[in-house]
């Protein structure tokens, strides 16, 4: 018992001079480790940061870059700058079209205005008047803008081409700058629809009685023609 003892006290002494030499390799091995794991990282980080920016330089800087470009270029120029019909683009009136534009969001305002003053908005219409005024408003419109008749309306502001058959006529616009865009809008039944539907949509509000009368009679001009074309088809066919 003794012997180990001393063998124990004999092993100690040497076991303590190593202990400090093992710890400070693994401390400079450690050292050196983590130095290298911050170089790693520092290298990484850069990399990363200029993949990044690539990245946002090429997609993302240059397309919105293009973006702000175009939406910033607000001039009317630009308008007819796609179309091959670069003779028929540089005929639209647009500040004409401006001004009949406003005039009749004016008109519509201080109507609107008015029936509100009055208590005269309907809640609803009924489906037999939106038949009505959809009938009457065809029908308006295609006499202001294609019937014979009334082409002494439109004659200061329109050519004559020919006959359109069924007591139309085809006429193309005349002049410059708010004739042409008068003759522009009073040739056209489909441009003319929204002035009518609206002329017949407040006569309805302020004089509904009234309003139906025409209505009524408009309609029953587009029923009639429509009955005419039936009946020229058939005796064709035969």
């Amino acid at each position: 018992m003794r012997g180990r003892v001393r063998g124990l006290k004999d092993v100690i002494p040497r076991w303590r001079d190593r202990i400090p030499k093992a710890h400070q390799q693994y401390a400079d091995c450690l050292a050196s480790s983590t130095a290298s794991l911050v170089f790693v990282k520092r290298d990484l980080i850069a990399l990363h940061a200029q993949v990044r920016a690539s990245v946002r330089s090429s997609c993302v800087n240059e397309p919105l870059a293009k973006q702000t470009e175009e939406r910033a270029d607000f001039s009317i120029e630009k308008y007819g700058e796609r179309t091959e019909e670069k003779e028929e683009c540089e005929e639209q009136l647009l500040a004409e079209y401006a001004a009949l534009l406003g005039f009749f969001v004016a008109s519509v305002a201080v109507l609107t205005g008015a029936a509100v003053k009055q208590d005269r908005l309907p809640k609803r219409f009924g489906p037999l008047d939106l038949a009505l005024l959809g009938i009457a408003t065809h029908k308006l419109s295609r006499i202001v803008a294609k019937d014979r008749i009334t082409g002494v309306l439109r004659a200061p502001f329109v050519c004559y081409i020919r006959s359109a058959g069924a007591g139309e006529v085809e006429e193309e616009p005349r002049g410059h700058g708010m004739q042409r865009g008068i003759g522009n809008l009073i040739s056209c039944p489909y441009c003319m629809a929204p002035w009518c539907a609206t002329a017949l949509g407040f006569g309805l509000v302020f004089a509904p009685r009234v309003t139906r009368l025409f209505g009524a009679i408009f309609a029953s001009v587009a029923v009639s023609d429509f009955l005419s074309r039936a009946y020229l088809k058939l005796k064709e066919e035969k």
